[in-house]
């Protein structure tokens, strides 16, 4: 007897805005990036997250924002 477990994670994008700032590499324009995550586990939804991600238009890097002190 065999068994498998195949985890899989799903995005997709709810939307995008325009956000303050500029890219420190670049100098493009910022978008934050509203996405939700579904972890599977044999075709089963595990759990839901939301989650804001920022990026540049410019050259497409990924920006990390740090809390102010």
């Amino acid at each position: 007897m065999c068994l498998v477990f195949v985890c899989d994670q799903q995005e997709v994008v709810l939307r995008t805005q325009p956000a303050p700032g500029a890219c420190p590499y670049c100098g493009g324009k910022v978008e934050a990036m509203d996405v939700e995550s579904q972890l599977r586990l044999c075709f089963l939804p595990l759990c839901f997250t939301n989650k804001r991600k920022f990026y540049c238009t410019l050259c497409s890097r990924r920006l990390v924002v740090y809390p102010s002190r």
